[in-house]
């Protein structure tokens, strides 16, 4: 069985992290010296939008790393590219993961559903199974 025996656990595709994080900082560094090694004939205005431009793209590769989910004795927490959602177990009635899907879903006790990017096939489909599997079990023990 792939449950984890204690409190709290967190699913995050790691790797995803691992590069953008570095590829992030890279782009503001990458930018701010452009700004200053372009031609003299540039503004001061057109440096500082460069540099805004490597924060900018930064910020975007940062929402890209934010997605995560993560379990406590309570519920669990749903981190997304933009939004995070707290459940308690019991508004959680399943975890789907079917073949073909980019990342995992819960299904709601409201009749919805809730995309749970922290569970991604992207990063590697036999790991992402695993953990969908481990937060199912986790769900099945406590939801009910």
């Amino acid at each position: 069985m792939s449950t984890p025996a204690e409190f709290p656990v967190t699913w995050a595709p790691r790797r995803t992290r691992a590069v953008l994080l570095p590829v992030c900082a890279l782009l503001v560094v990458m930018f701010a010296v452009i700004a200053v090694a372009l031609p003299a004939n540039w503004q001061f205005n057109d440096r500082v939008l460069m540099v805004l431009s490597g924060v900018l793209f930064a910020a975007a590769g940062l929402m890209l790393a934010r997605p995560r989910i993560s379990a406590d004795a309570e519920g669990v927490t749903v981190v997304n590219f933009v939004r995070s959602r707290r459940l308690a177990w019991a508004e959680i009635v399943g975890v789907n993961f079917r073949q073909g899907d980019p990342w995992a879903s819960l299904d709601l006790a409201d009749g919805t559903s809730l995309a749970v990017v922290g569970i991604q096939s992207g990063v590697g489909k036999a790991q992402a199974i695993a953990d969908a599997r481990a937060l199912r079990d986790l769900v099945h023990r406590h939801g009910h």
